[in-house]
């Protein structure tokens, strides 16, 4: 670990934090995040998906840098200085690093370099637009699954197996990232993996921002929810019954239930078991 003496820096190989900045809302930040960019020498931040705000926990002098305007060759330049001099460097990403955020190639390049990395995990924007809709994603006998995808035909190829009609035949939550320029190819992928026209989506522009738009409409008004509000790119699709569903009731703090912390009651305990048996059927 780089250590401060007096107001110097102990030598050192260099560091890099990646952060993860969550969907925008700087206050989303978690302390660690805040605490790696008010280390830092260097913050290379990407100002067209994080709000300012999050350069507020930067100190005086930092060098700070738009990754907009930045290939990942610019970016291993700063990564050799850091070597070279001792840095640290906050890389500062929207979401959550371990969801398309060209993360793993930089750390790649890190372990190369020799410098010491870090990721700090940020709030991801379909946790953070289920919060804003005031959903549960994992309502109990209605979906316990929540796929996050893309759709494919972008700038990145998906593999083989992974197309959004494959997914969507689950018929679980699906979160659908990086596809709102084509909103009908995603609704037609729905439909053909069997959701019925009636699901509910969520449609959620610019989401914690000031902008922010939430939409809600089914799967057979998408497209058409999606080109009246011109909506393509910065959006994000939760799909799926959950969405609409009541809540059951959840197990987890059925009097019946038991665990490490709090036993069963007798009575509840044997209702909760009998409702959970088969059930017989006609003879």
């Amino acid at each position: 670990m780089t250590a401060r003496q007096g107001g110097t820096r102990s030598a050192t190989a260099g560091r890099v934090t990646f952060v993860g900045a969550g969907p925008g809302a700087a206050d989303l930040l978690t302390f660690r995040a805040a605490r790696a960019i008010a280390e830092a020498d260097v913050v290379i931040w990407a100002a067209s998906l994080v709000q300012a705000e999050v350069l507020e926990h930067a100190r005086e002098g930092a060098e700070v840098l738009d990754s907009a305007a930045m290939s990942l060759e610019d970016v291993l330049v700063v990564y050799e200085r850091a070597v070279r001099d001792g840095l640290r460097v906050a890389r500062v990403h929207s979401g959550d690093p371990a969801l398309w955020g060209g993360t793993q190639e930089q750390v790649d390049r890190c372990a190369e370099l020799g410098l010491e990395v870090e990721i700090v995990p940020g709030v991801s924007a379909f946790s953070a637009v289920a919060a804003i809709a005031g959903r549960e994603l994992t309502i109990p006998e209605v979906a316990q699954s929540v796929i996050l995808t893309r759709l494919g035909g972008g700038k990145t190829p998906m593999p083989p197996g992974e197309e959004v009609r494959e997914f969507a035949r689950h018929g679980t939550t699906m979160a659908v990232f990086l596809s709102a320029a084509r909103s009908g190819q995603l609704a037609v992928e729905l439909l053909e993996g069997g959701y019925p026209t009636s699901t509910p989506v969520v449609i959620a522009y610019q989401a914690t921002w000031p902008e922010e738009l939430l939409l809600r409409c089914t799967v057979g008004t998408l497209e058409e929810t999606v080109k009246a509000h011109r909506l393509w790119k910065h959006t994000l699709f939760l799909v799926g019954p959950a969405l609409t569903a009541s809540g059951t009731r959840s197990h987890l703090y059925h009097p019946g239930h038991f665990h490490g912390h709090r036993r069963a009651d007798p009575a509840s305990r044997r209702a909760l078991r009998a409702a959970a048996a088969p059930q017989d059927g006609p003879s």
